[in-house]
This record gives structure tokens, C-alpha cells and sequence, in this order.
């Protein structure tokens, strides 16, 4: 079984799973667009072109072939429409790549096309304006109110994310989110439709949570972990513990039906009293899965019982209520090459 994580980057600790669950059996290679954390972890590791260059996917797929791949798990947003557009190809060379199909996935990663998808499947969203000309009419007209939150409409990490409380900050803040597009990775997705590239959304009530919806490689609903965010920093998850909600089991199992996928979809949510709002929704592994794996569950080993073709016990699937746990800092000795 040998896999091979794309855009590993600094998700150490998801090679260290699959390490765990591959169990010397085979290898685990982490592939980045340049050097970085996940490789000195790893079995082996690979340079690859940048994702929107057009020799991306064809070095992939001739890497693929030449080590045997049989899993190919993207780790970052922007990777994973562009293997959803190639899955196929990959699929002929035995490797299944773990995405979902090319609609979900550019709905996964358009937040405007999240809100209204998921609306239109009953499930509750923030109320979202997209561009600062219908933003100021619905806050006119009281659809909309202060404080809003202005942030890409392609975006990750937290970048260009800002909280306006009247009009001056909003028309300044939009300014300076058009600006921090432009200067990051955002520009790739954005330049699709650069004028509407920004969504303003109202502030959600209640408490964040974040869950790991997980689904076999046929994309059928497995199990959620559903855990109360604790601590965040830029944008993702430092502390959590993992809670036994019923509301978001049953939004978890739903979600899995409207966003069919394989492995895992990551998704923040808001709950107040009986009631969740979906924010954002990631089709795969997310900041936030470690506390998942730290409450018993190891999705890492489900995926390559399912690849050989095994049965998974659903104790593999379940976090433990109550466990609280925290992500830390530490310092990589790079060995000198």
C-alpha cells in the first residue's frame, strides 16, 4: 500500500497517521511544491510543480504510475478541484484519488456557491452578500446587519478575513481584502471571477464547532466527530474537545447526503441551543481532525482497510466524548542533504 499525501506542507502529523496505518507495509511519500515539515516525516518525499502549472497533473500521474500509488490524498483547498478534474486518468493507473466529483469540489471551495447550495438543501447558512454593492443594499433594507464579516470568496487560513461595524470600515476593509487577494494564492481561484471575488457575510451567534463527516471511497456516510472549538489561531483549530450532540450527528449524516465524498469533508459550524449553521465546508482532512484521532478515531487506517478491500469495525469511526486536547509547536531538526 503505498501513499502519496499532495501538498503535504506541514501536516506532519497526518504522515505519521498513515505511517501508522500503513504499518511498514508499504510507503508513505509527501509531495509539496517545495520543501517543507511533512517530508522529514515521510518515507520518501517529492518536489512537484506548482498546482496551476500545466505539467501538475501529468507529473502526477507519471508519478503515480512509476511508484504504485494506491491512495492520492490532497491536503490543501486549491489542490483538490484540479485532481477532481483528473480522476479518472489516475483511476486507469490504479490509484484512487481521494476527492470528491468536480461539482461538489467547487462547491466546497466557493463559499458563495456553499451558502446557496446548502440553503437550497434546508440546511442553515449565514446571511451572505456577494460584493459590496449588494452588501450596502441589504444592509439598507435590514436583510443584512452590522457587524459583518468581509472575506475571499476563494480563501483558507483566515486570509482576508475582517469584521466591519459600520459602512467606513466596510468600504475600507473591502478595499483592503481586495488587496490581500491579489498579494496571496487567492488570485489563482479569484481570477475566475476577480469582480465578485469578496462575500460579506452576518456574524453567526453561539459557539463554533467543527466536524469531521466521514465516508468511505464509494462516498458512503460512515460516521461524524462533532467537537466544540476551544482555541483558534489564524484561522485553524488549537484546542478542542470532542462532544456528543445529536443535532450534529444527524447535520453530519445530511451533509454527507447533499456533499457525497469520499474520506473526510471538514466543516465549521455555529450552534446555538438547537440550532447550527454551516459556515464553511472543506472535502478533506482539515486543521481540526487531530482531535478527532486523539478521541479514538482513525480515519487514516479506515481508508486503507477500504482500499484492500476490507470490512472497517465503526469503533475505528468513533470519538470519544469529553476528550479534550490541544495542538503544540515544536522544532524540526532538518537533517543536512
Amino acid at each position: 500500500m503505498n501513499i502519496l499525501l499532495s501538498s503535504a506542507g506541514r501536516r506532519s502529523y497526518l504522515v505519521e497517521y498513515f505511517k501508522s496505518a500503513v504499518g511498514g507495509a508499504g510507503c508513505v511519500i509527501a509531495a509539496n511544491s517545495g520543501d517543507c515539515p511533512a517530508f522529514y516525516a515521510a518515507d520518501e518525499s517529492v518536489i512537484t510543480p506548482l498546482i496551476y502549472d500545466e505539467n501538475y497533473i501529468p507529473f502526477l500521474l507519471d508519478y503515480c504510475e512509476k511508484h504504485d500509488i494506491d491512495l492520492l490524498i490532497p491536503l490543501f483547498d486549491i489542490d483538490i478541484p484540479v485532481l477532481a478534474q483528473h480522476k479518472d486518468q489516475f483511476a486507469a493507473l490504479g490509484t484512487c484519488v481521494v476527492v470528491p466529483d468536480y461539482e461538489i469540489a467547487q462547491i466546497c471551495n466557493d463559499k458563495w456557491q456553499t451558502v446557496q447550495y446548502l440553503a437550497k438543501h434546508d440546511i442553515q447558512v449565514p446571511t451572505t452578500a456577494l460584493g459590496l454593492e449588494q452588501a450596502l443594499e441589504m444592509l439598507a433594507n435590514g436583510s443584512l446587519q452590522y457587524p459583518v464579516v468581509v472575506k475571499p470568496r476563494w480563501g483558507m487560513a483566515s486570509i482576508g478575513t475582517h469584521i466591519a461595524t459600520n459602512e467606513s470600515e466596510l468600504r475600507v476593509l473591502y478595499g483592503i481584502v481586495e488587496r490581500e487577494i491579489a498579494d496571496s494564492y487567492l488570485k489563482y481561484e479569484s481570477a475566475v471571477c476577480i469582480e465578485s471575488s469578496i462575500i460579506i457575510q452576518n456574524m453567526l451567534p453561539g459557539q463554533e464547532h467543527g466536524l469531521d463527516v466521514m465516508c468511505d471511497l464509494d462516498g458512503t456516510y460512515q460516521a461524524t466527530s462533532a467537537k466544540q472549538k476551544v482555541a483558534m489561531r489564524s484561522g485553524e483549530t488549537d484546542s478542542a474537545v470532542v462532544v456528543d450532540s445529536s443535532l450534529l450527528q444527524e447535520l453530519g449524516k445530511k451533509l454527507a447526503q447533499v456533499c457525497p465524498h469520499p474520506g473526510n469533508l471538514d466543516v465549521d459550524v455555529f450552534v446555538e441551543g438547537e440550532q447550527a449553521w454551516v459556515l464553511e465546508l472543506n472535502a478533506r482532512f482539515g486543521g481540526g481532525y487531530p482531535f478527532s484521532h486523539a478521541a479514538g478515531v482513525d480515519l487514516p487506517s479506515a481508508l486503507v482497510r477500504w482500499r484492500e478491500g476490507e470490512e472497517v469495525d465503526p469503533q475505528m469511526l468513533f470519538a470519544q466524548p469529553g476528550v479534550k486536547s490541544y495542538k503544540e509547536l515544536l522544532v524540526k531538526l532538518v537533517p543536512t542533504r
